[in-house]
């Protein structure tokens, strides 16, 4: 629940140096999370100044329509703004390596984030939830969850509403998924519950290497709370801390959450008790049993009711762009996985399969080593559709070990595919790299990828043809 106004501003002195007198503050960024700075910020009576380094920023009409005059110093940053500041207020999408932000570390101004200002702001209990995939199912399912065992929970953070904005949601439990890039300028975090799901390469463009991307991702522990730990990922399992509240969830092995049989049947398991057959789970792939099992250590950190998460974990319909099944055309499904914006990501939705599929993948790597992906597409592949800017780099990779086709578009994409694939087929959009080099987002790969499916109903009138309601455009 959002604090006093008061007692706000004494935390932020304290932990921060901030005061409403004597600091100079610059907003970094005026995206989504820059609004919402600038609303908490202002809202507390702080003078700041915004910058960003696009000259027309795309906030600054409903910033100037909420709070009237705020400064917005747009263009190439300036050195001499950022140097005499206090703090530093840098949104997630602006990298820390900014010359003029290197340089103002260099003269002690103090760099923050949304997150420090929010974990000053509420005494509530936080579950932050963090990793390379599966982050934002598992703060959706958790979210969900909570709302069936009748808890007033706001949920947001790097998925959908920014994190200060939820304080004013006057919420019992808070569940933020978070981003390497929110924890890396985080200092104040101390959430009840934190969980790493999983490392693999990602945002190598942004970060040093491996090892500097998965340090990022620890910042979640930090503090005293509990730590849900995945014991299939050796990487995450090193993070553990001696002495620490810890739970365990995994689907290759026995574990605090795990996948064991009760008279033959598969079901997710809290130590020795079956909590619901596996089967009951309404989501595709073994790797969202892996997020069903950390969203339940999740939410009895937080003292959640058992049968209400299983009652909502029974009717969760999954994400959009997420495994998504968008039709079945002549006995072949169609799957929507456009949020896998890295290796690991599309790995886990290939390993998910029994059968080999065809998958539509590519675009731009962000500086992973593609063949990382190799091992995944020759079990699971029976041949590889390429689009976008790296699809030369992981056809390379792929080396003849399965077929590959090169295309230019979705639309050619989805027509190749069509025309390799048989009924009993799954066609699977699992692109492993961004989709900014041509699309402006993966939501809207992911229409595009939906759109041209559905328009092969109109090529195949003859055949049986299902969509799926959730494969509505735009759901």
């Amino acid at each position: 629940m959002k604090l006093d106004q008061e007692t706000v501003k004494v935390r932020l002195k304290a932990n921060l140096g901030l005061d409403t007198v004597t600091s100079k503050i610059v907003v970094v960024g005026l995206g989504v999370t820059g609004l919402s700075v600038a609303r908490f910020l202002s809202g507390l009576g702080f003078d700041f100044v915004i910058a960003d380094s696009r000259e027309q920023p795309s906030g600054k009409g409903q910033l100037q329509k909420e709070l009237g005059n705020i400064t917005v110093v747009s263009g190439a940053f300036d050195s001499e703004l950022f140097n005499n500041a206090s703090h530093l207020v840098v949104s997630p999408g602006v990298p820390l390596t900014e010359k003029a932000i290197t340089e103002a570390i260099s003269k002690d101004v103090q760099i923050i984030g949304d997150i420090d200002l929010f974990a000053c702001s509420m005494d509530e209990p936080v579950v932050a939830i963090t990793g390379s995939n599966g982050k934002s199912t598992v703060t959706t399912m958790l979210g969900e969850m909570a709302s069936a065992a009748g808890k007033k929970v706001g949920v947001g953070g790097n998925l959908g509403v920014p994190a200060l904005d939820l304080l004013e949601q006057q919420a019992e439990l808070y569940v933020l998924e978070l981003s390497s890039f929110q924890l890396e300028r985080t200092s104040q975090l101390n959430a009840t519950a934190a969980t790493v799901l999983n490392v693999t390469a990602d945002h190598l463009d942004r970060h040093v290497d491996l090892a500097d991307y998965a340090e990022q991702k620890q910042r979640v522990f930090m503090g005293d709370g509990f730590m849900v730990i995945n014991a299939d990922d050796p990487i995450v399992v090193a993070m553990q801390e001696t002495g620490r509240n810890t739970l365990t969830f995994s689907i290759q092995a026995i574990a605090d959450f795990w996948i064991g049989k009760e008279n033959g049947i598969e079901c997710l398991m809290h130590g020795n008790n079956p909590l619901m057959p596996l089967s009951e789970l309404p989501l595709e792939g073994r790797h969202n049993a892996a997020n069903a099992l950390a969203a339940l250590a999740l939410g009895t950190t937080v003292g959640l009711d058992e049968q209400a998460m299983c009652k909502a974990l029974k009717g969760f319909k999954g994400l959009a762009h997420r495994m998504q099944r968008v039709a079945e055309i002549c006995g072949v499904v169609w799957v929507n996985d456009s949020k896998a914006t890295n290796i690991g990501a599309c790995v886990a939705a290939l390993q998910g399969y029994e059968e080999k599929v065809i998958l539509i993948a590519g675009g731009d790597s962000k500086g992973a080593d593609m063949a990382d992906l190799i091992p995944a597409v020759k079990e699971k592949a029976k041949a590889v559709v390429l689009m976008g800017k790296d699809a030369g780099q992981i056809e390379k990779a792929i080396n003849g070990c399965v077929p590959v086709h090169t295309v230019l578009n979705m639309q050619q994409a989805v027509s190749i595919a069509a025309s390799l694939a048989q009924a009993g087929d799954s066609v699977l959009l699992s692109p492993a790299c961004a989709s900014l080099d041509q699309y402006k987002n993966y939501q809207d790969r992911g229409d595009q990828f939906t759109k041209a499916v559905l328009d092969l109903v109109s090529l195949n009138r003859a055949c049986r043809m299902t969509a799926f309601p959730s494969s509505r455009l735009n759901a």
